[in-house]
């Protein structure tokens, strides 16, 4: 009985995280803002973020310290994460513009290439990735990335995670320029 319970949460979790609306680049546009990565993140900025599990509890809560350089070509962005605990990580990407709104880009960890689109005040970013859990070991997530400008400062960040196909969480990010 008690399995067979289980079973049934287990689906309706799924069935839930599965009807849940994602944004698209289609969507109507609700500011004239154009979001411009490479100008967005040149220089100093700062990010403050948390991740939730699919039920909506707070797992855990981080601080990010980000400097970006762009030469013409290639955007690169070294983060330092200091999390709620006091760990540490930190993570370096290399994005290169593909296209007038296209990118591609790499980072330890990453597995193959991240993939994104500018469109208006709007940036989606999809990747797979290894990434470092406490206890030294690392689980294999997906990314489904938005970001949007909110003023010529402030960029707002949500990032549905994926394990197995199956959504397990969200990350929120506000991203500031110093």
């Amino acid at each position: 009985m008690r399995l067979v319970a289980l079973a049934l949460g287990l689906a309706s979790v799924m069935l839930l995280s599965a009807c849940a609306g994602r944004p698209a680049l289609d969507d109507p546009q609700l500011s004239d803002r154009q979001l411009n990565l490479e100008e967005f993140f040149v220089g100093d900025l700062v990010a403050y973020g948390q991740f939730q599990d699919v039920l909506g509890t707070v797992r855990r809560r981080f601080e990010v310290a980000i400097a970006g350089t762009w030469d013409g070509h290639t955007l690169t962005l070294v983060e330092d994460f200091v999390y709620e605990d006091g760990s540490t990580e930190q993570r370096i990407w290399s994005l290169v513009k593909t296209g007038p709104e296209t990118w591609r880009g790499t980072a330890p960890g990453v597995v193959g290439e991240a993939f994104g689109e500018e469109r208006g005040d709007t940036f989606n970013w999809a990747y797979t990735i290894d990434l470092p859990i406490p206890g030294d070991e690392t689980m294999r997530v997906s990314f489904d990335d938005w970001m949007w400008l909110l003023s010529e400062d402030r960029l707002l960040n949500r990032a549905y995670m994926k394990r197995f196909g199956v959504t397990i969480g969200e990350v929120i990010i506000t991203f500031e320029k110093r």
